[in-house]
């Protein structure tokens, strides 16, 4: 009987590390995962305006007829305070606001047809655009 139940217990054990030796190796395969939303991506599309800030910049991006907006600093630091808005002209101002090192979340709103008015922080150097993209 104790035979068996070494048996048996080598058997668990084997079992046991190989699949956490699979589950370590799925994981160098799989690389680092995304957990912070300065690793999140930037705007789609090509970008078509770009409002200068002391510190950084608010980078305007147009998509078909989606228009979007991030902002930027020039230096990645300390965390800083960033927000960056965009309004499409009859709608309301989409606002993100946080502390970041290098790169707010992006904005994105549908614009369709219509002009939109961008605007950005960073560390209270504000800046906002007139109507533009009409």
């Amino acid at each position: 009987m104790e035979n068996g139940d070494l048996r048996a217990r080598l058997a668990r054990t084997g079992a046991l590390f190989t699949t956490a030796l699979t589950l370590a190796s799925l994981l160098v395969l799989a690389g680092p995962a995304v957990t912070s939303t300065e690793a999140a991506p930037s705007c789609a599309g090509r970008v078509v305006r770009t409002l200068q800030l002391g510190a950084g910049e608010v980078v305007v991006h147009k998509n078909s007829r989606w228009v979007c907006a991030v902002t930027t600093a020039h230096r990645r630091g300390d965390l800083r305070h960033m927000t960056v808005g965009v309004q499409a002209r009859g709608s309301r101002e989409v606002v993100k606001r946080g502390w970041f090192r290098k790169r707010s979340v992006p904005v994105t709103v549908y614009a369709g047809q219509r002009c939109v008015r961008v605007a950005g922080s960073i560390s209270g150097q504000h800046r906002r655009s007139a109507w533009i993209l009409c």
